[in-house]
């Protein structure tokens, strides 16, 4: 899939890769794991019509630098991620999230003390009680995990990925997210950065969450299996004012799953009532 970004970011573990599409006011999209700025190739286009556009590949995935001795926490993401406002000089862009992309985003605001002017979180890693299933797997076997032979590596990896959508992948899709981590670069990289990605850096900021103020908009899967419907309820629960909304008939990849539907939501503007709509 031709998919290139064309920009970097240096950092001192190595490059981050970056594009912006259009303009407008600012908007970025953060994506999660184990996938990369190409879970946005439709949903960015779109966007781009009206609005200006920053997509990057967080460093360890896609097209940013993998190397070993990388520090691939939340909290070092968070940290490229305001580095990465600075360097583009946003000082209150749009912020959309998806899976530990909304950790890395939660982080940055709460932690790293950087403004949005309004964020959007989507079947996101936020805080609670989330690492379990492959997190936690990978947590507790990184080392027999990351000797597996090949083909047994890319059969865990492709499952995993397929169980994150609710309608399957294009074969070509797949194949295009499976890139990054085959060979034994890639596969060593797969394995680094998940036994890195840790509860403890999403509980250091859940007693910040009661406090935010800017608008926030939670979209969700009905059929997520990776991170269920209930942490939608327990991040609602938090965050003052927070809409939610939820998308029938999709799993975690509402990229893949509803891209009309997401692109719906986030070309929409955000409600100035101060009730907390629950959209069934």
């Amino acid at each position: 899939m031709n998919w290139a970004l064309g920009e970097e970011f240096e950092t001192p573990e190595g490059v981050v890769r970056w594009r912006a599409l259009g303009s407008g006011d600012p908007v970025v999209l953060v994506h999660g794991t184990p996938y990369s700025s190409l879970l946005w190739r439709d949903i960015a286009p779109a966007l781009a019509r009206t609005r200006r556009v920053f997509v990057f590949d967080h460093l360890g995935f896609g097209q940013s630098d993998q190397r070993e001795g990388q520090d691939l926490s939340l909290a070092a993401h968070a940290r490229n991620f305001a580095g990465l406002l600075d360097h583009w000089e946003l000082s209150r862009p749009s912020v959309v999230a998806h899976d530990i992309g909304g950790a890395v985003a939660l982080r940055t605001l709460l932690l790293e003390e950087r403004s949005y002017r309004d964020l959007t979180l989507f079947d996101a890693v936020s805080g609670g009680e989330w690492e379990r299933g492959l997190f936690q797997l990978i947590l507790e076997h990184s080392d027999a995990l990351a000797q597996l032979p090949d083909y047994a590596h890319e059969a865990l990896v492709a499952s995993h990925m397929r169980h994150a959508t609710h309608i399957g992948l294009r074969p070509e899709v797949l194949d295009a997210f499976l890139a990054p981590w085959r060979g034994p670069e890639g596969q060593a990289a797969f394995y680094r950065q998940y036994r890195q990605i840790r509860q403890s850096d999403t509980a250091a900021y859940e007693h910040l969450l009661g406090g935010m103020s800017l608008p926030v908009r939670l979209i969700w899967g009905r059929e997520d299996r990776i991170l269920p419907p209930e942490y939608a309820s327990w991040l609602h629960a938090r965050i003052p004012r927070a809409e939610l909304h939820w998308v029938e008939g999709a799993g975690h990849l509402l990229q893949e799953d509803a891209p009309g539907q997401l692109s719906a939501f986030l070309t929409a503007g955000f409600p100035s009532a101060s009730a907390r709509p629950v959209m069934e």
